[in-house]
C-alpha cells in the first residue's frame, strides 16, 4: 500500500475486509480508481511517450476495451494532477508537471438518431467549457464557436489547449443504415474537427478515439495531421490487458479464480486464454485480453461472455444483412492493411468494421503479399457472435443453444441419426424459420450452427478434394462426417454425389468410423425436408 500523506491519498489494491481485490467495473474514471484504491493496469509511460513525441494522435480500439480510461489519465495528467500519480511510471519520468487548459468531449452516451441530439451534445460541449474559459461567441455554428474557444482558453491561461475526444465516429456509425444522416453529422464533424488544425498553434495536444476508422469518408480531411496508432506496434498494449499485466497484476486473482473453479492455476490460465484473449491490432506483437470480461471473471469467479453479453451493436445487425458477405469465411477471412484501416466500404465488405469492432483479429500476417489473415480473437468471440448471426438468419432469438449442445454432444458420440432429427426440429420449428433468402441463408445458418458445436469438433465448409468440393466436412476424435446438401433436390442424390466425387478417399487410412449424411433443404417450405445416413 502507497500513502501520499500531502493530500490525504490512500491507493490500495485490495480490500483489507473481505481480501479481495477491487475491480473497477465499469469505473472509467482515472480519478476515481486512483482515490479508492481499484487496482490500475499502468499504462502511463505509453501516455508519456505520446506526449513528448507527438501532437495529434488517433485510436481505434473495440467497445469496452479502456479507450476512455485511457482518456481519463490524460485528463488527469495533462491537469498537473501528479498526486494520482504516485507510484506510476510516470511519476519517474515527467518532472515539470504543467496544467493546461483541458477541452473534453464525449460523445457516447447518446443516440444519434436526429440532429438535433447532435446539435445538443455539441451545444452541451461548448455551454460548459465556454462558461470556464470566458468565451463568448454570436455565432450560431459549433465550429465557429469552438475555435473561438480554444482561443480564449489559450489566452486566459496562457498555455496552449489540450483536446480530448472520445468515441469520436459514434454519431455516424449509430446511423450506417441511414445515408442521409449520415451524411449529416460527417459534414457536421468535418466542420468542427478541422478546427483543430486551424488553431494548432493554440493547440498543445490533441487524442482522438473510437471504435472505426473512417477515411475517405472524409471526416479527417480537415485534420489530414493525425497519426493514427492504431496498429502501431509501440502502442499494441495503451488499452487492454497483455500476458505480462495478468501475471504482474493478477496473479492471486487467477489463484483465487482457479481455487473457486477447482482449476489448477496453470489451466486457469489457460481458460482465461482461450476465452478472452487473443485480441492483436498488429503483426507479431503480443496478443491482448478483453479487460471488461477479465475483469468481471475475477470479480463474480465465473467464466461467462461478459463483454459478448453488454450487447452487439445494433449497426452490425444492418451491415451483415446488407451486404452478400459470405460468413462461412469468418474463421479464416484475408485482408490487406488498406482494407483493414477504414470502413469505407462497409456496405461491399463488412470485414474492415468486423475488424476494428473486435469481432475478428490478426490471426497471420505474410510479409511478402501484406495480406493479413483474420479470425474470431477468442471462444468469447466466436460464440457469442456467432450466435448473433444465427439470430440474424433464421428467428431462432437466442433459443437454439440448448440444441446445439445436444448436436454437438451426438457428433461426439458417433449418432448421426440423433443429429440430423435435431437439426431438422431446428428448422421445422416455426420460430426457427429461415427469414430471408432461403438457400443462402440456410447454408449459412448450417455454416453458424456447425461453428457453434465444440471445441473437440472440427468443421471445414467447402472443403476441397482432388474431384470437388465437400459442403460441410465435421471432424470429431473417433468419427467424420461428409455432409452434402442439395437444393430442392434428394437427399439420395446428395448421397450419390458423395459416392461419385469420391469424397472418402481421402480417408481411407484413417482409423475413426466415417459417416456420409445427404440432406435436401426446400426453399418452399423453408426447411429440411428430408435426409439420409450412410457408412
Amino acid at each position: 500500500m502507497t500513502v501520499n500523506s500531502e493530500k490525504n491519498l490512500t491507493f490500495v489494491k485490495v480490500d483489507k475486509r473481505v481480501r479481495k481485490m477491487l475491480y473497477p467495473i465499469g469505473i472509467q474514471d482515472f480519478g476515481n480508481i486512483r482515490r479508492d484504491g481499484y487496482v490500475y493496469v499502468d499504462k502511463t509511460e505509453l501516455v508519456y511517450k505520446l506526449a513528448q513525441t507527438g501532437k495529434y494522435y488517433f485510436l481505434s480500439r473495440p467497445r469496452r476495451f479502456g479507450k476512455s480510461l485511457l482518456v481519463s489519465t490524460m485528463e488527469a495528467y495533462f491537469s498537473g494532477k501528479k498526486e494520482l500519480f504516485d507510484g506510476l511510471a510516470i511519476a519517474d519520468l515527467e518532472k515539470e508537471w504543467n496544467q493546461y487548459p483541458i477541452l473534453r468531449l464525449d460523445f457516447s452516451g447518446a443516440n444519434y438518431n436526429t440532429e438535433q441530439v447532435l446539435e445538443s451534445k455539441l451545444n452541451s460541449f461548448l455551454k460548459f467549457y465556454e462558461q470556464i474559459y470566458s468565451s463568448v461567441s454570436s455565432e450560431p455554428v459549433a465550429s465557429i464557436r469552438f475555435d473561438a474557444l480554444i482561443q480564449s482558453a489559450y489566452s486566459k491561461t496562457g498555455k496552449p489547449v489540450v483536446i480530448l475526444i472520445d468515441e469520436y465516429d459514434k454519431p455516424i456509425v449509430d446511423n450506417l443504415g441511414d445515408d442521409t444522416l449520415a451524411d449529416t453529422f460527417r459534414k457536421q464533424l468535418q466542420g468542427f474537427y478541422s478546427v483543430m488544425k486551424a488553431k494548432d498553434a493554440c493547440i498543445k495536444f490533441g487524442f482522438l478515439t473510437g471504435v472505426t476508422k473512417i477515411g475517405k469518408l472524409s471526416v479527417f480531411s480537415g485534420l489530414n495531421n493525425l497519426k493514427d496508432i492504431s496498429m502501431d506496434a509501440r502502442y499494441t498494449d495503451i488499452c487492454g490487458i497483455s500476458e505480462k499485466d495478468l501475471k504482474k497484476y493478477f496473479s492471486e486473482s487467477v489463484k483465487e479464480l482457479a481455487k473457486a473453479n477447482e482449476l489448477s492455476v496453470e489451466k486457469c490460465y489457460e481458460q482465461l486464454a482461450r476465452m478472452y484473449d487473443g485480441y492483436h491490432f498488429c503483426e507479431d506483437t503480443t496478443g491482448m485480453y478483453n479487460p471488461f470480461s477479465l475483469l468481471n471473471t475475477f470479480d463474480s469467479l465465473k467464466f461467462k461472455e461478459y463483454w459478448i453479453e453488454t450487447g452487439t451493436p445494433s449497426f452490425l445487425v444492418e451491415v451483415m444483412k446488407r451486404t452478400d458477405y459470405d460468413v462461412t469465411g469468418l474463421s479464416s477471412e484475408e485482408a490487406d492493411s488498406t482494407l483493414l484501416t477504414n470502413i469505407d466500404t462497409v456496405f461491399y465488405n463488412p470485414v474492415p468494421l468486423l475488424y476494428q469492432s473486435g469481432y475478428l483479429t490478426i490471426k497471420d500476417y505474410d510479409k511478402v503479399t501484406g495480406i493479413y489473415t483474420l479470425g474470431f480473437p477468442n471462444v468469447e468471440v466466436k460464440h457469442g457472435f456467432l450466435s448473433f448471426l444465427l439470430d440474424a438468419y433464421t428467428t431462432a432469438k437466442g433459443s437454439g443453444n440448448l440444441l446445439i449442445r445436444k448436436m454437438n454432444n451426438d457428433l461426439l458420440t458417433g449418432k448421426p441419426d440423433d443429429f440430423m432429427k435435431r437439426m431438422e426440429a431446428f428448422f421445422a420449428r416455426q420460430n426457427y424459420q429461415i427469414q430471408g433468402n432461403a438457400e443462402k441463408d440456410f447454408q449459412y445458418a448450417m455454416s453458424i450452427i456447425l461453428q457453434l458445436l465444440g471445441e473437440d469438433l472440427v468443421v471445414h465448409t467447402e472443403d476441397a478434394t482432388s474431384e470437388g468440393r465437400m459442403d460441410i466436412l465435421v471432424e470429431a476424435p473417433n468419427f467424420i462426417y461428409i455432409v452434402e446438401i442439395k437444393i430442392n433436390d434428394t437427399a439420395e442424390a446428395a448421397l450419390q454425389q458423395i459416392e461419385e466425387k469420391a469424397y472418402a478417399r481421402k480417408f481411407a487410412d484413417d482409423k475413426r468410423k466415417l459417416f456420409k449424411i445427404g440432406v435436401r433443404f426446400s426453399t418452399e417450405n423453408r426447411c429440411i425436408d428430408s435426409w439420409k445416413v450412410a457408412d
